[in-house]
């Protein structure tokens, strides 16, 4: 068994254990799915270099669907990051996106799904990056999960220590605007990872397409624990 199996397991026997992302109730809230690939030809570089126009389109579309949030990108093959040389690499870059987006207004409050301590954090502070970010580590039944919370405001991480235990259901933040979090429109990137590579306070949210199947053994589908509806 491996340790996405191991993992959807455990949320299958344990689903008094995984708790809320973001405030959300399937049985009244609307998602609107976005689709970031090359495919949408409503977007353009006049729209995604531009985060003022990038974030007026996502804003239109929750809108005119009346959805509470927007979400998105798990293993999503994504051009759009050639606006920031941040995804840049020899050879070949990154555009396959590693999480899951939830699309909201600045402001909006960030829960941890599970128990667990913090990680790690760190502002992320470039062009097209997290910006403020947490990473929570959590043991289910002794299978190791980190969560990362990137895109926050800056006063998300006022508090916070290493090692520090965070309980299901805590608010741990709230989603930055475009001059904190990387210059993107709000939204939260939630990522789940096994490895973290000796990593602190970051953890690729990109990868190559090239390395897929590595990635998708490492960063599991966050909606094994957000549980949004298909």
């Amino acid at each position: 068994m491996n340790a996405s199996e191991r993992l959807a397991g455990y949320i299958k026997t344990h689903p008094e254990a995984i708790g809320k992302v973001v405030d959300f109730n399937a049985a009244t809230d609307r998602l609107y799915k976005f689709d970031l690939t090359v495919s949408n030809t409503e977007l353009d570089h006049n729209i995604v270099w531009d985060t003022d126009k990038f974030s007026n389109w996502i804003n239109a579309k929750l809108k005119a669907t009346h959805s509470l949030y927007g979400i998105g990108g798990y293993m999503e093959h994504r051009t759009l990051y050639a606006r920031s040389p941040l995804f840049d690499a020899p050879g070949e870059p990154r555009r396959l996106h590693l999480g899951t987006d939830i699309w909201a207004a600045a402001g909006t409050q960030v829960y941890s799904p599970l128990n667990g301590t913090v990680h790690s954090f760190n502002d992320n502070n470039n062009l097209g990056d997290y910006g403020p970010t947490i990473i929570l580590q959590h043991d289910l039944d002794g299978t190791a999960l980190y969560s990362l919370y990137g895109h926050l405001s800056r006063k998300s991480l006022n508090g916070l220590s290493i090692g520090k235990p965070i309980t299901k259901n805590q608010k741990i933040g709230e989603l930055g605007d475009s001059k904190v979090n990387g210059h993107w429109p709000p939204h939260l990137h939630f990522q789940l990872m096994f490895d973290m590579e000796g990593k602190i306070g970051d953890f690729p949210g990109v990868g190559c397409f090239s390395e897929k199947s590595k990635w998708l053994k490492n960063t599991p589908d966050p909606n094994l624990i957000l549980r949004f509806p298909k």
